[in-house]
């Protein structure tokens, strides 16, 4: 006996959480949480991996670097969706932790990524840090898709899309969270299964927190490699991006506006057996988002992003399509207590 009486172990919380939601991940997902590690170790966090039901062997490599690194915990997301493995591991993990940062398990990060969100989160107080998402490809089609994402003909000048120097904001890439204020506004929506993050943050800033866009850092987006992927992915974020309109009443803002004229343009063209000013703006859009993915290919030198014009126009017509499905389609019955 020393003296003191018998030591009693405490239960060591985490300052953070560092959540990677996963499906079907096994090519990348043993790289992204070595990469992580060392900033887990620096920052007294977790890294928790929400694995929504792999069968790629996914769950076997984190099992394996988990059985050596107390630090990394694998947790089963039934739900699949990203939305739910965040709220997944704040309810629990989250015990006693400051923050939650989400990482995109197909997401480039610089290896000081974690570290300069939260010291940007205490330096400006910030409830949210949110961060710009510069988006690389390395195929033919990846790379025209990466060059009309890094445009405002793919993007509407969404500020998170290009670089920032700092500033406040309504939106931006999911980065960093404080967690009380994730679990005052109730987390993330699990019916949306696109947008999830916009709809998040209209309740953080209705509820009076303040989002901060990183201008210390940033992470790389890998986009889809062929258009139909490319297409099913805007359908899901037309669709999420009017059902926040729905469920919140809102105005669309003008860069939303105009590409939800794309699918009516494509419909009235079918009507140009009638008259053949039908078809007019159909060849308008179609030669604007064309030449600008030749200017790109001239400007920049890269016959590459030649494709970057029909990458928008895929961008443009999956979410005008996704859009108006969910606008007209039905809506679920409220139950009658």
């Amino acid at each position: 006996m020393d003296g003191h009486g018998p030591m009693m172990q405490t239960k060591i919380l985490p300052s953070g959480l560092i959540v990677i939601p996963c499906l079907n991940e096994a090519a990348h997902i043993g790289a992204l949480v070595h990469e992580l590690r060392p900033a887990a170790e620096r920052l007294g966090a977790r890294i928790i991996v929400a694995d929504g039901g792999s069968t790629d062997g996914t769950r076997a490599i984190v099992e394996e670097i988990a059985g050596k690194d107390p630090r990394i915990i694998l947790l089963h997301n039934e739900k699949r969706l990203q939305s739910a493995a965040i709220n997944l591991a704040v309810a629990s993990c989250g015990e006693g932790a400051e923050y939650v940062i989400r990482i995109d398990a197909h997401g480039g990060y610089p290896p000081d990524y974690c570290d300069r969100l939260v010291q940007e989160a205490r330096v400006t107080g910030a409830d949210s840090v949110v961060v710009s998402m510069l988006t690389s490809g390395s195929g033919m089609v990846q790379k025209a898709v990466a060059a009309a994402q890094n445009s405002k003909l793919g993007t509407g000048g969404s500020k998170h899309r290009h670089l920032s120097v700092g500033e406040w904001v309504d939106h931006g890439h999911h980065a960093l969270m404080r967690i009380s204020a994730f679990k005052a506004v109730g987390g993330y929506d699990e019916t949306f299964s696109h947008n999830e993050d916009a709809e998040l943050d209209y309740r953080l800033r209705k509820a009076g927190y303040r989002i901060w866009m990183s201008g210390k850092t940033q992470m790389i987006y890998y986009p889809r490699s062929s258009l139909a992927d490319l297409y099913f992915q805007y359908l899901g974020y037309g669709r999420g991006r009017a059902k926040n309109i729905l469920k919140h009443r809102m105005i669309p803002k003008v860069r939303q506006m105009v590409p939800l004229l794309v699918f009516p343009v494509v419909l009235l063209a079918a009507f140009s057996f009638v008259h053949w000013l039908a078809i007019t703006p159909l060849l308008v859009w179609a030669s604007v988002c064309l030449g600008y993915g030749v200017w790109t290919a001239i400007s920049q030198r890269n016959p590459d992003n030649a494709l970057a014009g029909i990458s928008a126009m895929v961008m443009h017509f999956g979410w005008s399509v996704g859009f108006w499905l969910q606008l007209l389609g039905p809506r679920p019955q409220r139950r009658v207590a």
